[in-house]
């Protein structure tokens, strides 16, 4: 029997704590609103007390109508030897005006000696005092009990009366946070347990909640353990993003949460825009996808082995533990020197090629020669694609090089710049044209282009989205095989063609014109 479990967002306010992570205002209030579209329960929108951007953002986020999040600003207990009234930073947290207020406090008699240098009972009171009064202003209050863990493990009779007095003081939640990253999942269930088990002797009903560090590499596991042990709350970041190494991973919790635990988290059709929610996070961050990612990345359903693709064209799960389409990600199948013939039989269908046997192992065969040279299909699949079907017969190239010249010239006043020619055959017509550009492959780019447009107009709209080089054996310093991978784009549409060569202007000709022919062959 299913069991509902809460998720409480905090990628605005811990996420944005990672090295290299800056959300601008416009960026925080875009990820409110793909959180609230998703399902999350709960989204920390910030600290109010800490920048004028999270005091703006809670301005703003009033005047736009969410589905079903509720926000929550963040702010710690009163200040030692004060009271909440005069506390400037709790005033803030209410002049939010968030209908959620979480507030921090330590639970780790190390951190209240040494870090607020305040006394164990002065503590206890500002705790209490803190969640009453933000209770007496209509507030829901979550109590996030810092440190909780390391807490247990030096004083465990001071760490429970902690989360003891948020409790009885009215808190709505009490979250257990591994706050350092360092505990192992074993100890947070059976100390969670122990919490829960304490916290039910006592008087008040706060939920239990879990937020867990990766500092160990096992935020997810540690979480998966405190919800076995009966917290129905549960905080992270998407993709994991956060301080040090980062928070509790919300693209893999929820699905093994709801696909592993039987826990109802999110609708499944919201389920199913996962993927899409956390290419959308990486991208706000400025962060490449992770492609590795669980669940959710572009390899985490990719099938490279021949025996693997194989066996999964015959039983899809034989190799893959969930439905992809499930989080909305979908299966690939690689093309390497690795691959067996069904890796092409599958490409071939995937490309509406109706090709042979013979057909495929004759691309398997070259796909071999050609990687053992240099190449590399797995992230240039469109060259893959034309190898295919190049071998049909009736096929007819849409234009073939005959010869190429690159210059690049240094001149006084003008600095560097390149001219390429290139003359290539287009039906019975021969074109010879020339470009300048800023470098040699812009320069080819357009040399190409001016040749093919009058043939081609629609090459008008395909743009050069990417150019990568990768030098494949460094120990033959300058004489090293190059290998170029050239993403290209029309549109909403996009591929990548490989060339490799111990010249990088080959090497960049061959993935150059692979993308054009390739653009000519899908439309």
């Amino acid at each position: 029997m299913s069991f509902a479990v809460s998720i409480y967002d905090t990628t605005l306010r811990d996420g944005a704590q990672g090295e290299g992570i800056s959300f601008s205002l416009e960026d925080k209030l875009k990820i409110a609103q793909r959180l609230d579209a998703f399902g999350a329960h709960y989204i920390e929108g910030g600290w109010p007390g800490s920048n004028a951007k999270d005091v703006d953002f809670f301005r703003r986020i009033r005047s736009i109508p969410l589905k079903q999040a509720r926000v929550a600003a963040f702010g710690s207990t009163r200040r030692a030897k004060t009271t909440c009234e005069a506390d400037a930073q709790v005033a803030l947290l209410l002049d939010a005006e968030t209908p959620v207020v979480t507030i921090v406090g330590k639970s780790w008699d190390l951190h209240v000696h040494h870090v607020l240098e305040t006394t164990l009972d002065e503590n206890l009171a500002m705790i209490c005092d803190t969640v009453r009064y933000l209770k007496s202003q209509g507030r829901t209050v979550f109590y996030d009990a810092e440190h909780f863990f390391d807490g247990i493990k030096a004083n465990e009779a001071y760490a429970l009366a902690c989360v003891a007095a948020a409790q009885e003081a009215g808190a709505d939640a009490v979250v257990l946070c591994d706050t350092n990253g360092g505990s192992m999942p074993w100890e947070v269930e059976e100390i969670v347990a122990r919490t829960r088990a304490h916290l039910a002797e006592r008087e008040g009903g706060s939920e239990i909640g879990i937020h867990t560090h990766d500092d160990a590499g096992v935020a997810v596991a540690n979480a998966l353990a405190g919800v076995r042990a009966g917290a129905t709350q549960v905080q992270g970041t998407l993709n994991g993003i956060g301080e040090r190494v980062g928070n509790c991973n919300l693209c893999s919790l929820i699905p093994n949460l709801q696909l592993k635990l039987g826990a109802r988290c999110v609708e499944d059709e919201q389920l199913k825009t996962l993927s899409e929610l956390s290419r959308f996070a990486s991208e706000t961050a400025n962060l490449a996808p992770n492609p590795r990612q669980p669940y959710v990345g572009a390899s985490a359903f990719a099938h490279k082995g021949g025996i693997h693709v194989a066996a999964v064209m015959k039983v899809e799960h034989s190799y893959q533990h969930i439905d992809p389409t499930l989080v909305g990600n979908e299966r690939r199948v690689l093309v390497s020197e690795l691959s067996g013939r069904g890796n092409l039989v599958y490409k071939a269908q995937e490309f509406g090629v109706d090709a042979s046997k013979e057909e495929v192992q004759q691309v398997l065969v070259q796909v071999k020669e050609l990687e053992n040279r240099g190449f590399y299909f797995e992230g240039a699949e469109a060259s893959v694609a034309l190898m295919l079907h190049r071998l049909r017969p009736g096929y007819q190239r849409p234009f073939e090089m005959i010869d190429f010249m690159v210059v690049v010239e240094h001149r006084q006043g003008r600095g560097i710049f390149a001219e390429a020619n290139v003359k290539v055959k287009v039906g019975d017509e021969i074109a010879h044209t020339a470009a300048e550009g800023n470098g040699p492959v812009n320069a080819l780019d357009k040399a190409l282009r001016k040749a093919l447009l009058p043939h081609y107009p629609r090459l008008a709209g395909v743009t050069l989205a990417d150019y990568k080089v990768r030098i494949l054996d460094g120990d033959a310093a300058t004489g090293a095989t190059t290998r170029v991978i050239i993403d290209t784009r029309n549109g909403h549409r996009a591929w990548s063609t490989v060339g490799s060569s111990p010249n990088i202007i080959e090497s960049s000709w061959q993935a150059l014109a692979d993308s054009m022919e390739y653009a000519l062959l899908s439309e």
